[in-house]
């Protein structure tokens, strides 16, 4: 098992790792299989985009909040990350075998 270390530098932030992950790959030798990337944190997930127009990212990051502010009053959790809880379980809530 390869790890790939991960250091961002904003509270939002989108980081591509397939250039990492692709060389792990080749250097492993295996020529069929399945890479499987996992991040074993509740606030930080795993997306896949394109990469062709930089203006997605900065979209996206807006979207998501607008969706789920940062400050939102109510939140309970008191290590302030509450809203990276939510936005890390979009996905799994849209999600569907439609």
């Amino acid at each position: 098992m390869q790890t790939i270390s991960i250091k961002t530098n904003r509270r939002n932030e989108m980081v591509d790792v397939t250039d990492r992950v692709s060389e792990f790959v080749r250097a492993s030798g295996i020529q069929k299989g399945l890479a499987v990337i996992y991040v074993p944190h509740t606030t930080a997930g795993i997306t896949i985009n394109e990469n062709a127009d930089p203006s997605v990212v900065h979209d996206i990051l807006l979207t998501l909040n607008q969706l789920v502010p940062p400050d939102q009053p109510g939140y309970r959790h008191n290590e302030g990350n509450s809203d990276a809880h939510v936005k890390n379980l979009i996905p799994q809530i849209f999600t569907c075998e439609c």
